[in-house]
């Protein structure tokens, strides 16, 4: 669809420039479907899929007003796949009240030849302002797999507030809820 051509820059000191873009399917599918192929994505539920079946699936996204994929850069080389929707537009609306100003989200971190510490919680801070530049986005809803303790582990930290299991997919999801105010006053 590429009607979502807006990218988002941010420079953050000590960590480099981040930089949000559309993913595109045409030139950036062999890196996304290496990324999901690997051991440690197989919470993100494409492991097995072939690349004919992630172009498939991000081609159809990419089709949607309500759905979007982000690449996200750092300092020029990809990092992460950052996904946003629209709640009412998807399973997971179904599956709790969507309020007025939700806006769902999914994150997966590229593989890296080593461990940074603080690199996932920068990164998720990033993407949270770029979700919130919107002021009609009131709460940012996540939902991990339920066996993904670092990724749960993860939005509490950083302000999320664990809503109930849901199943969701063929997969049992934990919902995950951070709210505009909450966000906000941590970062005073």
């Amino acid at each position: 669809m590429r009607d979502v051509v807006n990218t988002y820059r941010q420079d953050v000191d000590g960590f480099g420039r981040v930089t949000i873009r559309p993913l595109d399917p045409d030139t950036d599918i062999d890196l996304v479907h290496g990324w999901v192929g690997e051991e440690r994505a197989r919470f993100w539920g494409m492991r097995d899929a072939g690349r004919d079946r992630v172009e498939e699936i991000y081609r159809h996204l990419d089709s949607l007003p309500t759905h979007h994929a982000w690449l996200t850069h750092r300092d020029g080389v990809p990092v992460a796949l950052f996904q946003t929707y629209e709640p009412t537009a998807d399973p997971v609306g179904e599956c709790y009240d969507v309020r007025p100003g939700d806006h769902g989200a999914h994150l997966l971190i590229g593989p890296t030849s080593r461990p940074e510490p603080g690199f996932t919680g920068t990164l998720l801070e990033v993407f949270l302002d770029f979700v919130f530049t919107d002021p009609g986005r009131r709460r940012v809803v996540m939902e991990p797999d339920a066996r993904n303790d670092k990724a749960v582990d993860r939005l509490l930290r950083t302000g999320f507030v664990a809503g109930p299991l849901i199943d969701l997919n063929g997969k049992r999801a934990r919902l995950m809820f951070l709210d505009r105010e909450t966000f906000e006053a941590r970062r005073r």
